[in-house]
This record gives C-alpha cells, sequence and structure tokens, in this order.
C-alpha cells in the first residue's frame, strides 16, 4: 500500500459514509455528499492508495470503516473476497469464498470477479455467477453460509450481474443460454426462496441469449416492482414472490447497464447489437410492449455505462465517451458532447456534477445543466472498469490495479 501525507436524481442517496451496492444506497449511481473533490492525481488529494491483489472488475462497497470488493487469483481459480479498512487504506481480509479447478473461459474484456457485493448490517453478500452465492460476516470475515444451486453458464464470457437485497431476500439475476432466470435467495440461511424463469421462449443462437444486467427495485403506482433485463425482454417482477408482472419485447442481449427510474419512467439502455434507450411506463399485466413504451432513444446509447436521472434531466455515455443530456419526459436531445476515452464504468452524479470514469484511467468531471461544461480531467495510473463509490466527503474508486480514497486536502484529519 502507497500511503500519501499531501495531497436532483428522483430518489437521491443520503449523505452518509455508506454505500451498500452497486451504484449507491438508491442502486442509481447519485449521492448528494457535498465538498467531494473536483481535482486530483497521483500526487494530489489521495489520502491513500492500496494495490488490491488478483483481477476483478467489482466496484467497492461500505459500510462504516468497512470497504468490500470481490477478486480472482490464479486465472480464475480462486475467487475471493476483500476488505480495505475505509481510514487507513489497510487490506484487512482476504477470504478465498470459491476453489473452481476448471473454470469456464471468460471473454478476455471481463473477469472472474466483476459482480459487486452488496453488504448490509455486517453481512457481506457475495455472488460469483455459476460459481455461487456466499454470505460473509465482514467484522471477522466468517463465511455464514454458500449457495450453489442456481445452475447456469457464462457461455465463455464469465460472470457480471451483481446481486441486490429486499426484505428478507437476496435477488440475483441469472442468465444463461440455456437456464435463464430470476431467484431470490433467503439471506438468513442461504436457502432458494423463489427461482422464476424467463418467458420467453427464443429460438436464437446461444450468444444471443445472455444477459449480464442488474435488477432495479422501484415503487410505482404503489407496488414495490423488481425490475429486471434479459435478452430481449425487460420485465417487472413481484420482488416478494417473483412472480412476472409485465413485460416488454426489447432489440437487445448481453444487457450490462443497471436500469434507472425517475419522473414515473424506467429507462434501460437495450444491449448488445445496436444499443437503443428506452423509456417504460412500469405497470400493467402480461405484455405492454404496445402500450407502456413512452419513447425511444435509437443511437448514441451504451452497451455497458448505466444512465443518470436528474431531476427532469437524463443523462447518458456511450462506450465511444458520447454523453448525451435528454429531456427526461420526452427523451428530446438537449445537448450531446465527445469526452475522451472509451467506458464501461458508469457515471456518478453529485453536488450538481456528472464524473465519468474512463478505461485509459481519466475521470471527466462535468457540470450537470442545459449545457455541456467540462470542470476537469484528471488522471490516474491504470484504467477504470469498475464504477465509483462516496463515503461522506470522498470518493473510493477502483482501477484495474489499485484501490484510492481521493479526498479535498484540506478534508484531512
Amino acid at each position: 500500500m502507497l500511503k500519501f501525507a499531501l495531497p436532483f436524481l428522483c430518489a437521491i442517496a443520503c449523505a452518509s459514509d455508506n454505500w451498500p451496492q452497486f451504484r449507491g444506497p438508491t442502486g442509481q449511481g447519485a449521492s448528494d455528499a457535498t465538498g467531494l473533490p473536483t481535482l486530483w492525481s497521483e500526487t494530489e488529494h489521495i489520502r491513500w492508495k492500496t494495490e488490491i491483489p488478483g483481477e476483478g472488475w467489482s466496484s467497492p462497497v461500505i459500510e462504516g470503516d468497512q470497504i468490500w470488493m470481490q477478486t480472482a487469483l490464479e486465472e480464475g481459480k480462486s475467487l475471493r473476497a476483500v476488505s480495505v479498512d475505509r481510514r487507513s487504506g489497510q487490506i484487512g481480509k482476504n477470504i478465498q469464498i470459491f476453489y473452481i479447478a476448471n473454470p469456464e473461459r471468460k471473454h478476455a474484456f471481463n473477469s472472474f470477479a466483476s459482480p459487486t457485493p452488496v453488504i448490509e448490517n455486517d453481512r457481506v453478500y457475495i455472488s460469483y455467477g455459476m460459481y455461487g452465492v456466499a454470505c460473509i460476516e465482514g467484522s471477522t470475515g466468517r463465511i455464514l453460509w454458500k449457495n450453489t444451486e442456481l445452475k447456469h453458464d457464462h457461455d465463455k464470457n464469465g460472470p457480471g450481474s451483481s446481486p441486490i437485497l429486499y426484505n428478507d431476500f437476496l435477488i440475483l439475476q441469472c442468465d444463461g443460454t440455456e437456464q435463464r432466470f430470476v431467484a431470490s435467495i433467503n439471506k438468513h440461511t442461504g436457502k432458494t426462496a423463489s427461482k422464476t424463469d424467463r418467458s420467453n421462449i427464443m429460438n436464437k443462437a446461444v450468444e444471443f441469449k445472455k444477459a449480464y444486467n442488474t435488477p432495479l427495485i422501484i415503487n410505482a403506482n404503489g407496488r414495490d416492482q423488481l425490475v429486471s433485463m434479459g435478452a430481449y425482454r425487460v420485465s417487472g417482477y413481484d420482488p416478494s414472490n417473483g412472480k412476472e408482472i409485465w413485460w416488454v419485447d426489447i432489440p437487445g442481449f448481453s444487457n450490462v447497464p443497471r436500469p434507472a427510474f425517475g419522473n414515473g419512467l424506467v429507462y434501460v439502455a437495450t444491449g448488445f447489437g445496436k444499443p437503443e434507450l428506452w423509456a417504460i411506463k412500469p405497470g400493467g399485466d402480461a405484455n405492454v410492449t404496445k402500450t407502456h413504451v413512452a419513447w425511444k432513444v435509437l443511437r448514441q446509447a451504451p452497451a455497458k455505462p448505466s444512465p443518470l436521472t436528474v431531476s427532469e434531466q437524463f443523462y447518458m455515455l456511450a462506450d465511444n465517451g458520447i454523453l448525451s443530456c435528454l429531456d427526461a419526459n420526452t427523451g428530446n436531445e438537449i445537448w450531446s458532447e465527445r469526452i475522451p476515452g472509451a467506458y464501461s464504468a458508469s457515471p456518478l452524479y453529485a453536488e450538481g456534477r456528472i464524473y465519468c470514469f474512463n478505461e485509459q484511467g481519466q475521470t471527466v468531471v462535468l457540470r450537470a445543466g442545459s449545457k455541456p461544461e467540462i470542470l476537469a480531467t484528471n488522471t490516474l495510473a491504470n484504467g477504470f472498469m469498475a464504477s465509483p463509490a462516496v463515503s461522506g466527503k470522498a470518493l473510493v474508486v477502483r482501477t484495474k490495479k489499485d484501490l484510492y480514497r481521493i479526498e479535498n486536502q484540506d478534508r484531512f484529519p
């Protein structure tokens, strides 16, 4: 570890030290934190920098002084969870969760440890996709349970979808080639509680059946719904029992971006092929494709980064660096701007700013608003595949090799 002595979303996250899941408390990549840094480098405003062993695109999650993420060693044989102390940057625990003697091949662009854990009340829930799910006691590192019942395959691409929590359930998306389903596990016991097969039957080659999306819990029309994307279909499920309520057929597969929700609409990027952005009115019964699609944007949609809603503005960052601001109610373009680099990590919104983290290690900071205004471009070694986290007045970001706590110098104790 190296340490340096120097230097509105519709449902916005509360300002705290905690960032419990992929894309934060609301799952939508926004924080109401103030005082976050806009300028940094390898020698400025770095509270600490810690090398993380192995390889993993898992994003950091934070509860109290615990930061957790996933990693893989031995070319995917040793699947591990790593904790880092939020104050010091020291690695606390490095725990092997599963050992896979003959892991399936993965895509060169992916890692064996891409899903992001979720943390709640000192319980860290870890998913490695087809290889299994586990729960760790964060303070001790004790493995409380494992579940390897949810069999599916990644077809040589590796895992991607992150788990989420809802009441007593850990919810997972398991979209392989022939086994495609949404499942819930009792978070206390690790026992499978429900398993709902994808409702669309596809006569397609195996590479077109997969999905890597992380679902989102919303409340629409007074009802909790799980919005989950599989290949060629996005569905709303009852998260308490897994029952499918409605669905919309979409033109995409290998779906990665997490849905966003605001202004009474669910926003989804349709996946690989030619990504599109669809705004959908959640609700109705069964097939609502012809009745509940509010608008579509057919160009410059992301295949990997998740979008942002900021009040009545909607932001989407295409993989090639085209950042678009749309009217969230109509889809009409307000502006579009190309920023440097290629993008897999999802952007962050905080304090009227949008932070975009590219694969080359740059973070482009822009002011959110009616016209594009770049405030800063900051560079760190290596590149970003993981999405950022916020803790208090600090950014916690993971590059391909290191974890950083970035904070304005005058905030240091």
